[in-house]
């Protein structure tokens, strides 16, 4: 048997002695976070002749698959659905999933709450990676109608 060494040590008693809402806590500090980083910088005004901030879009010109979350969100944050939609619709669509199993993870794992659990088996996760994948190219595509796709 190999004894572990003096740093896997000090994280099991770390991790031994941690309450149970601190990594919660921490995520929901990371969260909040980036939704103050989305409202302060407000994405949806900037200079006209500014750099893309997506290493994609600035090397190839393309809109990578998450172009346009940001401008989403903060649309969102400011109850504006349909112009969040119209920058990343399958964010806004995933937006109240990721909502809801973070809740019920950190409910747990904080308070012990038993929330209603969402099955989501690994169709329904391939069907969305595809959707996001052809949303993803169609948005590129330089003709009408997916011309209207673009952030």
């Amino acid at each position: 048997m190999v004894e572990s060494d003096r740093l896997s040590r000090w994280v099991a008693r770390l991790h031994a002695r941690t309450p149970r809402w601190v990594v919660p806590l921490a995520a929901l500090g990371c969260v909040g976070a980036g939704i103050g980083y989305t409202l302060i910088s407000d994405p949806t005004r900037s200079a006209p002749d500014a750099l893309p901030s997506c290493l994609l879009k600035l090397t190839t010109g393309l809109d990578c698959p998450g172009c346009g979350g940001t401008r989403a969100l903060w649309y969102v944050l400011h109850a504006d659905l349909p112009a969040a939609a119209r920058h990343h619709f399958l964010f806004v669509f995933a937006l109240p999933f990721l909502a809801y199993f973070f809740i019920a993870w950190a409910g747990k794992q904080a308070f012990g709450w038993r929330l209603p659990e969402l099955r989501v088996g690994p169709k329904a996760v391939g069907v969305f990676l595809a959707a996001w994948l052809a949303f993803s190219i169609a948005r590129n595509l330089p003709w009408y109608p997916f011309t209207t796709l673009y952030v």
